[in-house]
């Protein structure tokens, strides 16, 4: 039977123990050297807290890790290399994004997977990228503006100090004092006035009372007159005022239609025809008359009548 030396022994457990550190670590890492890796891209303006070995997961599930972080040609952005597994697929339009895995836990890659038979990812790939705002980020964004309005109701109210300070110089704290001064005389003066209008209700009590009492009467006396005025028959009395109305108009129609003598007056020419010549006959004899009183007058104080020729 062969036997191993000692040196070949400790050899064996040097390389068993880094065997198991590779494994383990890329264990803890997410990664795998006994199944196939998928190397993946994504670019990021920045990556605060991301570093290398940070985890790659799928819906919560470690599915690789973060294994270079550098400049992306040159220029300003970040260029992070996923190391994954290769039996995941999904389409290389999903997202990668960078997100807080909490406090004290640094940051993370979630995958968004979108699934496309036509363009399932391939190692070499680059995703697209979003970075998903932090706590801190949030807490910060939600303080900005309270910091901003608690700044400007400071200054606001520094100002108001000022504009107090300028306002209550000696002359208005004096005139301020002279008011309040005023106020308490005033506030004095009502307390005597009220003082002196319960004794004034006080002793006229008894008046009031009978006012009181009075007026009690004079409603009941309202209330009576009220009931004589409900027993009015006002109903009969329209319907008499409502029948002389009638009669009325019924006399009008009659005149109208020339009905009866007033109304054959009202509407016969004829007559009013005779009525203006009879009227233009006794205006022409009274003119005569004043004219030539002598031949309708006879006086003579011996009875002697006059003789009048007609010419």
């Amino acid at each position: 039977m062969y036997k191993f030396s000692k040196e070949i022994k400790s050899f064996i457990l040097i390389l068993a123990g880094l065997l198991a550190f590779v494994f383990g670590y890329n264990f803890l890492k997410g990664q795998s050297l006994l199944k196939s890796q998928k190397i993946l891209y994504t670019v990021y303006p920045e990556i605060e807290g991301l570093i290398p070995g940070a985890k790659i997961t799928l819906n919560g599930l470690t599915i690789g890790s973060v294994t270079k972080a550098d400049f992306h040609r040159g220029t300003t952005d970040i260029l992070i290399t996923m190391n994954i597994r290769g039996d995941i697929n999904f389409s290389k339009s999903s997202k990668a994004i960078l997100y807080e895995a909490g406090l004290i836990g640094g940051k993370a890659i979630s995958i968004v997977p979108t699934f496309d038979p036509d363009l399932m990812v391939k190692s070499g790939d680059t995703l697209n990228s979003i970075i998903k705002p932090g706590f801190t980020e949030l807490v910060n964004r939600q303080i900005a503006p309270l910091q901003e309005k608690i700044e400007s109701t400071l200054t606001s109210v520094d100002s108001l100090f000022t504009g107090i300070t300028n306002v209550l110089n000696k002359d208005t704290q004096n005139n301020l004092k002279n008011t309040l001064e005023n106020l308490s005389v005033s506030l004095e003066n009502i307390n005597k006035s009220s003082a002196v209008l319960s004794d004034l209700l006080v002793s006229n009590q008894y008046n009031f009372s009978n006012t009181m009492r009075n007026l009690s009467s004079t409603s009941e006396n309202l209330s009576t007159i009220t009931d004589s005025l409900t027993e009015i028959k006002f109903a009969h009395t329209l319907k008499q005022y409502e029948l002389v109305a009638n009669n009325i108009n019924q006399l009008l129609t009659s005149l109208e239609a020339g009905e009866g003598s007033v109304g054959k007056i009202l509407k016969n020419d004829l007559l009013y025809d005779r009525l203006d010549s009879v009227t233009n006959s006794i205006e022409i004899l009274l003119n005569d008359i004043k004219q030539n009183p002598k031949r309708y007058v006879h006086f003579s104080l011996f009875g002697k009548k006059e003789k009048f020729e007609n010419k």
